[in-house]
């Protein structure tokens, strides 16, 4: 029997807003922040798009550090626990992206982190998840238009609460600009 390995497949909203990454990624990388596997992140990086996957998983780390290398994408590894106090960041970003994760102290830094004309783009649950699955805790599922109330100085280009399928789940989506300060 021959076992494949099959690489998850990227977010539709990273592809959607490609042209406003690959216009952001002229003023920094892109932080794939919380990467998990890197499948968003490792997206970008084969379109030439230079990101820098940010996990605490030395793991999962290690295998999108082997495919970074065999691939000669442009890309690098940052090891980081982002719930052990405030992280430092020495690097303002293009853009950041963040996918199924919610620690909500970085808010402030992951805008602190992007340079002017630089995006974010995230996606996690909100508490309609509770009636799909976990998470159930509430300290991880965002409130209705918590997302939207934190980038609500920064110019809002995209904006998504509800269920999506395959799988079913509850979601909440902001794609927010940083105008020029």
């Amino acid at each position: 029997m021959v076992i494949r390995y099959v690489q998850p497949v990227h977010s539709a909203l990273v592809e959607r807003f490609l042209t406003e990454l690959k216009q952001a990624s002229k003023q920094g990388s892109v932080l794939d922040l919380a990467c998990g596997n890197g499948r968003n992140g490792l997206y970008l990086a084969r379109l030439g798009i230079p990101v820098v996957f940010a996990d605490h998983d030395t793991d999962k780390l290690s295998q999108i550090d082997s495919i970074i290398k065999a691939e000669k994408l442009p890309a690098k590894t940052w090891l980081i626990d982002l719930e052990a106090g405030e992280p430092v960041v020495d690097q303002m970003f293009g853009a950041i992206i963040v996918f199924r994760y919610l620690h909500r102290p970085l808010f402030k830094l992951i805008k602190a982190s992007i340079a002017d004309s630089g995006l974010v783009i995230y996606e996690t649950f909100n508490l309609g998840q509770r009636a799909y699955g976990r998470p159930h805790n509430p300290d991880f599922l965002l409130r209705e238009n918590e997302l939207v109330e934190q980038f609500d100085d920064w110019q809002i280009i995209h904006h998504f609460e509800g269920v999506v399928a395959d799988p079913e789940r509850s979601i909440s989506q902001v794609v927010a600009l940083r105008e020029l300060q």
